[in-house]
């Protein structure tokens, strides 16, 4: 694939869609372009606002918060593996209502108690522990979580 058409199809891929730099850089990789090319669409693509790191952040975390039930912890590392600057992951991360991820992670939490059906409470604490860390949560926020989550029960 020569330039012309490169520049045109990430153009065309980032319109539909939000992707960082990074994403589009492996893409770019893969068509065979020189690495002079890869830098010379991806600087056009950032100059004409195709991409953006920052806001592809913000979306991001927005998204997998929102709907996946994420964490910041696993947020910012899947942020990391994308090659996202960390001052504007944290940019990002700051975004998240504390109210609202409270709540996300009480309403996480009470699912996943629904479907443990052993009753000792310790086996109960520790696979909701697993559970949310696994989601990304702070282990000191989870554990709160937890205690008045089983001392609301009993």
């Amino acid at each position: 694939m020569d330039y012309r058409q490169a520049l045109n199809k990430a153009a065309a891929l980032c319109s539909r869609k939000e992707y960082c730099s990074a994403d589009i850089q492996k893409k770019l990789v893969n068509w065979d372009l020189s690495e002079e090319e890869v830098d010379k669409v991806l600087k056009w693509l950032i100059d004409e606002k195709f991409i953006d790191d920052e806001r592809y952040a913000g979306y991001y975390v927005r998204d997998k918060f929102r709907f996946n039930g994420w964490g910041r912890i696993k947020i910012r590392f899947q942020l990391r593996g994308k090659h996202i600057a960390s001052s504007l992951i944290d940019e990002a991360l700051e975004q998240i209502n504390e109210e609202d991820y409270i709540e996300k992670l009480a309403e996480l939490l009470h699912s996943k108690k629904r479907q443990i059906k052993n009753k000792d409470v310790w086996q109960t604490k520790a696979a909701l522990a697993r559970f949310a860390q696994s989601r990304g949560f702070e282990p000191d926020v989870v554990f709160r979580q937890i205690d008045q989550i089983l001392n609301d029960i009993t």
